[in-house]
């Protein structure tokens, strides 16, 4: 059960709390919690897709679909969130969305068919999309303006260790016992995450639900997502989202099927360890945190596309040391453009910041889903070499894109605003 807790009104001077104070500690351990509760669950097919293949008969493409479809799922469902989360708060409204993407964790694994698979993992990821469509907002009218960025730095690293978690559990236990336990073994485990989330997350402070206000003090929610969308800079954050996660996510679709095969023939047990790779994504989201508060975000952001570009063309080598180290390299680069781009989405919204968040999160996971998949058809019919550049060449667009758009001064904002 949710615990039912009432928003707080927001006093007059609130700012956020403070680096380094008990609340600021728990908010940001209990994220690190919904991190795990939902982007463990989000990927934990992934290590298992060649088995998830077999097991069904079907190809890359067709299995990568079982990601790709709980990302359409969030993307899908990000927005309702932000609406919900607007009328009833940012804590109550996440804490309902990793229960019940907790308890469809639960049973996804066991379904008979690939297609009932697809259709409960979508369902899955609607309901996961109530996490991150929330949590930077949330977290940024928490924190005070001035540590804004690296507390979403930490927050990014908290996801990767979920994310991490998810595939290194499902993978050898794939092997051993089959997908379907790997992927229930998660979900196991995300719901001990998602109640530890409930039981640390402080009362908001920084929010006054849309159901508290006084009738009339309220933009419509059309307005709220045009004025976003008519934003030039808030745009191309968003397109940061939609290719650099798009590249991203192919990458690790199929890079296993890759090292499954020749030249490198390892077994699927030890290509799940690739995913290890995430840590250099855990160490690099909040260091890019730490620098974009101090050197600015768009310098930190061109670097770490930069390093992305560098990483993918090492996986092209035919020897596996590079390809490993091309893979750490690319993780490394994604997280710390990621952990920027986000965080400035919410810190540049002057009118509703929740629905900044969400469509950031709409555009992260809609090119999660059509890259995720269009890769494997560049990889089914011309090899990881024709994926490779798909993926480079998104990475190239981003940076290009930020280069060009995102110049001028940073605008700060104090947390609070419409939401």
């Amino acid at each position: 059960m949710v615990r039912n807790r009432s928003e707080a009104k927001v006093e007059p001077a609130w700012s956020g709390h403070e680096k380094g104070s008990p609340a600021y500690r728990r908010l940001l351990a209990a994220l690190f919690f919904a991190g795990i509760a939902t982007f463990a669950q989000l990927y934990s097919p992934q290590p298992a897709l060649p088995e998830i293949a077999d097991d069904f008969g079907i190809g890359a493409a067709s299995a990568a679909l079982v990601v790709s479809a709980s990302t359409i799922g969030l993307a899908v469902g990000v927005i309702p969130w932000s609406v919900v989360a607007d009328r009833i708060g940012r804590l109550r409204s996440m804490s309902v969305a990793v229960i019940a993407a907790s308890v469809l964790g639960l049973l996804v694994p066991f379904a008979p068919t690939i297609e009932v698979l697809l259709a409960g993992r979508f369902l899955e990821g609607m309901m996961v999309g109530g996490v991150p469509s929330i949590a930077i907002a949330y977290l940024s009218e928490e924190v005070i303006a001035a540590h804004a960025a690296r507390a979403a730095g930490t927050y990014v690293a908290g996801t990767t260790i979920g994310g991490l978690l998810g595939r290194l559990v499902a993978g050898p236990l794939a092997e051993l016992a089959g997908w379907r336990t790997g992927v229930f073994t998660v979900a196991v485990l995300c719901s001990v995450s998602a109640v530890i989330f409930i039981r640390l997350a402080p009362t908001p402070l920084g929010f006054i639900p849309r159901a508290l206000r006084a009738p009339g003090t309220d933009l419509p929610l059309a307005r709220r997502l045009a004025v976003n969308l008519r934003s030039p800079r808030q745009l191309v954050l968003y397109a940061q989202a939609f290719l650099l996660m798009g590249a991203f996510v192919a990458l690790y679709n199929y890079l296993g099927f890759r090292l499954v095969a020749a030249p490198f023939w390892l077994p699927p047990a030890v290509v799940s360890l690739v995913f290890i790779a995430y840590l250099a994504g855990t160490w690099s989201s909040s260091q890019a945190g730490v620098l974009a508060s101090r050197v600015g975000r768009r310098p930190v952001l061109l670097v770490s596309i930069g390093v992305m570009v560098a990483g993918v063309a090492l996986t092209l080598s035919p020897l596996l040391v590079p390809v490993l180290a091309g893979l750490v390299l690319a993780t490394a680069g994604f997280f710390g453009a990621h952990s920027v781009a986000s965080g400035w989405t919410a810190a540049d919204a002057t009118l509703g910041r929740a629905q900044a968040s969400s469509l950031y999160n709409l555009f992260y996971y809609g090119g999660s889903s059509l890259f995720g998949w269009l890769g494997g058809l560049f990889f089914e019919t011309s090899g990881w070499t024709a994926t490779a550049i798909m993926i480079g060449a998104l990475a190239v667009a981003a940076g290009c894109l930020a280069g060009a758009g995102l110049g001028g001064a940073e605008v700060r904002t104090t947390p609070g605003g419409d939401g």
